[in-house]
Order: structure tokens, then C-alpha cells, then sequence
């Protein structure tokens, strides 16, 4: 079993997108896969569940089928920094709780794990707990989701820097173009290229799917 974390260097950068494809793309490689959203902020009511639609996405993309619950465990109904959902919750947000979810999916042994943060590296789940603390204390390899946008280079050099500080690889980056229309973006690829601390795994382009040669050869080097 292969298993990795996948953040990105902001919110709203496609780290729900990247991860649903990577995890369609195992399946079509003949190998099982599972992704897993501990945290998230933002759920309508569902039958008896509180559904998050990023949560839901990877819960349909995954082989292996399980509950909305055991995908996504800790949920809260506002859109908001999690952290600041369960104060007002009255709820304590734990690494326990989120190591705990993630060895039930363990159990199912895919050949594919994916666990996707929420928000970008730093996400506070207290004043004194990261969620970067529970990968860390994992020790997880990282994906690393550029959102192609002015200011990407900063946010993605700062983003690798902190990921490997807290001593972790990262396996790979995707560049995703989020806006179609960045500024001499075939130059800021090749800086990030030329720059980041790790390979390009795969690159989306804006308004479409990556071509299955690209993921399948992203596969390949994960699994």
C-alpha cells in the first residue's frame, strides 16, 4: 500500500480535482484506491450524514467503496477555518481523531491511499495544533498542489520549504492551471520547474481533464 498526503499551496487550488483524478487513474491502472477527508467545513445535510461535497467527490472516485462517514469523519456545517467551526462547535480537534480514521481506511488495504488536507500546509486545528503536526508525526510523503496563479511561485516555494523543514519528502507537485489566463504561464512553469525541491508529477490544464498518458504515468511513479 501506497499512501500520501495531498495539500496545496492555498485554498481552492484543486486539491479535490488532483485527488479524484489520481485516484480514478489507480483504478484504471488495475489497482484499488482510497481517499480519505478527515476534516472538513462546509456540509449539507444528507439523509442521516453531514455531506461535504469535496468529501463526497472522493468518496464516488474511490474503488473501494465505503460510508461518507468513514471518508470524511470530522465535519462541520459552516464554511469556515475548521478550527474556528469547532469552537463554536464546542469540539477539541485531535490528531487521535484524525490518525484514528485514517488507520480504519488502512485496514482496507488499498494500493492507493490518499488523505487531502484542507486549506493549505499551516491549517491550525488549535491554537497550539497543526494539521501539518499529524502528517509530520506520520511522516507521510507530500503532493503539493500549485494553483497557477500570480503569486504562485512565492506560495509554492514558501509552501515546500515549510513541508521539508518539518522533515518530509515531497514526492511530486502538480501545476493546476486554475484560471486559463495567467500571465506568461508557460515561463512560470518552467521557473517552478527549474526551482521547486521535488519533480513535476502532473500537469492540469484549465477547464479540462489531464490526458491519460499524464496520469498514468503519475500513477506509475506512486504506485
Amino acid at each position: 500500500m501506497k499512501q500520501y498526503f495531498i495539500t496545496g499551496t492555498d485554498t481552492e487550488v484543486g486539491k479535490t480535482y488532483v485527488t479524484c483524478h489520481l485516484l480514478k487513474a489507480a483504478e484504471s491502472a488495475q489497482k484499488t484506491s482510497l481517499g480519505y477527508k478527515p476534516i472538513s467545513a462546509g456540509c449539507e445535510k444528507v439523509g442521516n450524514d453531514w455531506v461535504n461535497e469535496d468529501a463526497s467527490e472522493i468518496q464516488q472516485a474511490s474503488s473501494i467503496k465505503l460510508p461518507i462517514s468513514s471518508i470524511n469523519p470530522i465535519t462541520f456545517v459552516p464554511p469556515i477555518a475548521p478550527h474556528i467551526a469547532a469552537k463554536e462547535a464546542g469540539v477539541t480537534l485531535t490528531s487521535e481523531a484524525v490518525v484514528e480514521g485514517l488507520v480504519r481506511l488502512q485496514q482496507e488495504t488499498p494500493d492507493l491511499l490518499l488523505m487531502e488536507g484542507a486549506g493549505g500546509w499551516r491549517l491550525p486545528l488549535t491554537d497550539t495544533l497543526f494539521l501539518s503536526d499529524v502528517v509530520s508525526d506520520l511522516k507521510m510523503d507530500v503532493i503539493l498542489v500549485v494553483g497557477m496563479k500570480l503569486g504562485c511561485l512565492n506560495h509554492a516555494l514558501l509552501t515546500a520549504q515549510a513541508i521539508q523543514n518539518d522533515g518530509l519528502n515531497i514526492v511530486g507537485w502538480v501545476a493546476n492551471d486554475i484560471t486559463g489566463c495567467m500571465s506568461r504561464y508557460d515561463d512560470n512553469l518552467a521557473t517552478l520547474k527549474n526551482v521547486m525541491p521535488a519533480p513535476l508529477l502532473l500537469e492540469v490544464p484549465f477547464s479540462s481533464a489531464p490526458s491519460t498518458e499524464a496520469l498514468q504515468t503519475a500513477i506509475q511513479k506512486l504506485c
